[in-house]
């Protein structure tokens, strides 16, 4: 990890039901300011359970310390939520909101102008669907509905949960570009099972297995061989 340090995690521990059937569990992670960064694990492995965490969704967690800019903080403090923006696997919110909508209520809770999204709206072929209801769009363009609003926002941390699943081809190159060249506005950190996302993108890869992150790889490293053969062995255990 190069860079300034922008988030810590220590010890993390995070369950649904019962404190001792943790889903994650010593889990530690640190993100540098202006890079990218891909989490893969198995299904079950608790990626989504991570997001989720840090979106304050989940009540059940403790951990034993975290860094936002090197100050303590929790998943719901204000200022927090104001840096980051998740784009969830699956969202079926506002349902009843069209795009811009939706984009004038978000900007307004961030505390930004509305952004000039027409750059992202041709990139992700989505123009036409800007006055449609969230109800009534495809699975595929509500998540570009979601990833429009993300990168239009320009948070310090971007959160994105399979962001890839739905995505047309040409969407799917689009965002690869965008989650390239995000490293200028701040960080992203997103899970995939698409190990060609986290090759032709990522500064680094953590490998989430058994509640934790067990490997990282960096630049030349994150190679699909590598990732392939250490979620084979997963597989295989």
């Amino acid at each position: 990890m190069g860079g300034k340090r922008l988030l810590s995690i220590n010890n993390l521990s995070v369950w649904y039901t019962a404190k001792n059937h943790p889903v994650l569990s010593g889990f530690s992670l640190e993100l540098a300011s202006h890079e990218v960064v891909g989490l893969i694990g198995l299904n079950g492995a608790g990626k989504t359970t991570f997001i989720k965490t840090v979106a304050g969704l989940l009540p059940g967690y403790r951990m034993d310390g975290a860094t936002w800019n090197n100050h303590p903080f929790s998943f719901r403090d204000k200022t927090f939520k104001l840096n980051r923006y998740i784009v969830f696997a699956e969202d079926r919110s506002f349902q009843y909101f069209t795009f811009w909508e939706y984009l004038t209520y978000v900007s307004a809770s961030y505390k930004i102008p509305l952004p000039d999204v027409s750059t992202l709206t041709k990139g992700f072929h989505f123009a036409d669907y800007t006055h449609v209801l969230f109800k009534e769009m495809s699975t595929g363009n509500l998540k570009k509905a979601y990833l429009i609003t993300a990168f239009a926002l320009r948070p310090k941390l971007l959160l994105l949960d399979e962001p890839i699943n739905g995505l047309d081809f040409q969407s799917t190159e689009f965002l690869y570009r965008l989650i390239g060249g995000y490293k200028q506005y701040g960080t992203i950190l997103f899970s995939s099972h698409i190990l060609e996302s986290i090759c032709l993108t990522c500064d680094r890869a953590l490998v989430l297995a058994h509640g934790k992150i067990s490997r990282t790889f960096s630049n030349a490293e994150i190679a699909t061989g590598n990732l392939r053969e250490v979620l084979t062995n997963e597989t295989n255990r």
